[in-house]
């Protein structure tokens, strides 16, 4: 059964943007919704600008309206960083969306690649829900402490394990071994397990962080081939 707000913001806002971009828009216009949460993305400033307007007003006629703190219009994207230092102002601005903070960057090659880091709230948050686990279960064998945070890490990676975010995973990886060793030396007051012996035990228990998904120009290309 749908939600009734997804229900409501498929009328509000869905069929309301197809339609003006097909009517209205002049270049470009992609949309990402995930539940009440998107990022639209313009070719022209102008498109952005009356779109964010007609859509106010949109909203206003539902008795609704745009959260000020959580709607920006930035420049971001394939030409922002060389528009913007033609212009001798700053770098784009980033955004955060579904727990990445999104980038405007280069590959190696130097060309735009759109990077994508874990949200530096997002991942304390996370290590302090382990902190707490861990503090409960420190009596619990290592062996069941280690598959269960196996477990913890692996899902964390299946998520956030996209290209360009790999140091992120390690840092969150490290810190996962330093408060598991941090509550087995206060259990067993065990003072010489030393860095390299926590190390063997990590190595058998956290899963090392690698790319599991693609580049997202790949995964669009594979479900809407050309």
């Amino acid at each position: 059964m749908a939600s009734p707000l997804l229900a409501y913001l498929h009328y509000v806002f869905d069929l309301r943007v197809d339609a003006w971009r097909r009517k209205y828009a002049q270049g470009e216009v992609i949309v990402v919704r995930y539940a009440d949460d998107n990022v639209l993305g313009f070719q022209y400033r102008a498109d952005a600008d009356r779109f964010l307007e007609a859509f106010r007003e949109r909203l206003r006629k539902f008795g609704l309206e745009l959260h000020p703190d959580k709607t920006r219009r930035i420049e971001f994207g394939r030409f922002a960083e060389q528009d913007r230092k033609r212009r001798e102002e700053a770098k784009p601005e980033t955004f955060d969306f579904l727990g990445f903070t999104h980038i405007s960057g280069k590959d190696r090659n130097g060309s735009f690649a759109l990077k994508r880091k874990t949200i530096g709230k997002r991942m304390r948050a996370r290590l302090l829900e382990i902190k707490q686990q861990l503090r409960r279960r420190m009596h619990d064998p290592v062996a069941q402490t280690g598959a269960w945070l196996r477990s913890v890490v692996q899902g964390y990676f299946n998520y956030h394990a996209v290209p360009g975010n790999i140091d992120s995973l390690s840092v969150f990886r490290y810190r996962v071994i330093r408060l598991w060793r941090s509550i087995l030396i206060f259990r067993g007051q065990r003072h010489n397990l030393n860095w390299a012996k926590m190390q063997k035990l990590a190595n058998r228990w956290i899963p090392k962080p690698h790319v599991l998904h693609p580049y997202p120009r790949v995964r669009f290309d594979a479900i809407h081939p050309r």
